[in-house]
């Protein structure tokens, strides 16, 4: 996917609202996964993203900070986001727990 032309999102837009189910994109802009909810805001808080599975059967939910993703919105106004995270290293992450 082509990011160029893609929007950020100001920082007032990063709230819980704008962002959940947001589609994460990894290093080699593949889909790495889904974001399913936030914990805190700013420098401090972190991203909880739903890896592998089939339609979110079987994802398994990891945390990474905020700041590791870049929020954008693409020519539709959907909201997505980029990393330099590989679905590979996601998944060997721990699995986050609520």
């Amino acid at each position: 996917m082509d990011h160029t032309n893609h929007v950020r999102l100001s920082p007032t837009e990063l709230t819980p609202a704008v962002l959940e189910g947001a589609t994460i994109y990894g290093a080699d802009d593949h889909k790495v996964g889904k974001l399913d909810h936030v914990h805190g805001t700013g420098a401090g808080g972190k991203a909880i993203i739903d890896v592998g599975g089939f339609l979110g059967i079987g994802a398994k939910p990891v945390g990474v900070p905020l700041n590791d993703l870049q929020f954008m919105r693409d020519e539709d106004g959907d909201v997505h986001a980029v990393t330099t995270w590989t679905k590979d290293q996601l998944k060997a992450m721990p699995e986050h727990r609520d």
